[in-house]
């Protein structure tokens, strides 16, 4: 036996990305636009909220133990205050599935998607949605907590802290760029279009023109990173208060930052960014959930490219799974609980480089548990290839193939080989 007995061994889907017809979020809204940032609509997405039977006993005739999947906040309460019992009755159902097949369902409260009346009201730079966000999950905790055990509050708290960075980033280098080009590239147009955009994106969500909406997927400011901060703490403690048996947590987006010459400086402040600055936060929790698909290089100005010549993934990452328990080890040195990797995995039309890729990552696992460090569960992203956000279905991150047109699944060799290392 690779890990020990109670190890969790599984994989990781998001309900918007999976369910379909999710008409009543802010990420449906914005894919109806015409100026989307989205290749294409979600629509019926995989139809997991159909089929989640065969996808979950899939998962369990591999061989794995454990399945995260998130609860759509905008399904559970589609308009403010108004909560649809019948939607909690189907993520009861999807959870005592799992039971059935011998398989431990873990909930994410907030992947991501957020209903649309939220960011009418101010988002996730509103001060109010930390009261919001506490009152959704106590509701959900009061009917189905007792029949669950592993919740994380939020996927990926620290992903807007880091749009805001890459947006900053993004930003320098065009208008470094603007005046340097040989080739007619016409900026002002380009602008022109994303002033378009946010136009519209402001009516869409009934804000004051020139108001951007704050979704989830948005850069933040420091007090809309406060605000995510609150807002786990407030639902853990609440959903806590009502079932004091669950193990609560929340997941953090980690790079594997590793230094060239002169840029040690610069790594310290992205982890601490990435993830020091939120210890405080954690105190309180019973598990952290590790996130990471590669590494970063980083020098004196910041972050550099994929080094020449190495092998790349289908998102354009580097393909280097060995960043998984550099990430562990680093995690291990300041956070002292138990450490859940929630996701790993990499974009790849390929399997056998997905089967690659995780044999060594699992390697590292293995090596960290060795060490001590309280590693207790690897969840791979993602079950199913799946609803990409903005790339849609133009890459494949999934142990399990779907054929849109007739949504029939077909399990690849990477589900059997993940399958066959408990």
């Amino acid at each position: 036996m690779r890990f020990p007995e109670n190890f969790m061994l599984g994989a990781t889907t998001a309900a918007h990305q999976v369910e379909g017809n999710n008409i009543h979020s802010d990420c449906w809204a914005q894919e109806q636009m015409k100026h989307s940032s989205y290749l294409e609509p979600s629509l019926d997405a995989i139809d997991h909220y159909h089929r989640y039977e065969e996808d979950i006993r899939l998962l369990a005739q591999a061989g794995l133990n454990t399945y995260r999947f998130s609860i759509e906040w905008a399904r559970i309460e589609p308009e403010e205050g108004r909560f649809d019992e019948g939607e909690a009755e189907h993520y009861r159902r999807m959870i005592r599935c799992c039971r059935e097949n011998g398989v431990e369902p873990m909930v994410c409260m907030h992947h991501f998607s957020s209903p649309k009346w939220l960011i009418s009201k101010g988002g996730w730079e509103a001060e109010e949605t930390v009261e919001y966000f506490r009152r959704y999950c106590a509701w959900v905790m009061e009917r189905l907590g007792g029949e669950l055990t592993y919740v994380c509050t939020i996927n990926e708290a620290n992903m807007r802290l880091q749009m805001s960075h890459v947006m900053a980033k993004y930003m320098r280098q065009a208008q470094a760029a603007s005046g340097s080009l040989q080739v007619g590239v016409n900026l002002e147009a380009m602008m022109a279009q994303m002033e378009e955009a946010n136009r519209e994106a402001a009516q869409v969500f009934g804000l004051p023109e020139g108001q951007q909406p704050q979704t989830f997927q948005t850069p933040c400011t420091p007090e809309g990173d406060q605000i995510i901060i609150r807002a786990h703490e407030a639902a853990r403690d609440a959903m806590k208060a009502v079932c004091p048996h669950l193990k609560v947590g929340i997941t953090l987006s980690l790079h594997d930052f590793q230094a060239l010459p002169g840029g040690e400086a610069e790594l310290e402040k992205r982890w601490a960014d990435e993830f020091t600055h939120y210890l405080p936060a954690l105190e309180g929790d019973d598990f952290v959930g590790v996130q990471n698909y590669t590494r970063q290089l980083v020098g004196p100005e910041g972050s550099v490219s994929v080094p020449a010549g190495a092998d790349v993934t289908s998102m354009g990452h580097e393909f280097y799974p060995e960043a998984l328990a550099h990430v562990i080890r680093r995690v291990a040195k300041d956070y002292h609980g138990d450490i859940i990797v929630t996701e790993n995995g990499v974009a790849a039309e390929d399997d056998v480089q997905r089967v690659r890729f995780i044999r060594r990552a699992l390697d590292g696992v293995e090596d960290c548990i060795a060490e001590g460090i309280p590693v207790r569960g690897y969840l791979h992203w993602t079950l199913l290839d799946n609803f990409e956000w903005q790339k849609a279905y133009s890459v494949k991150f999934g142990l399990i193939a779907v054929d849109r047109a007739t949504q029939k699944r077909t399990s690849k060799l990477s589900l059997a080989y993940l399958g066959s290392q408990r």
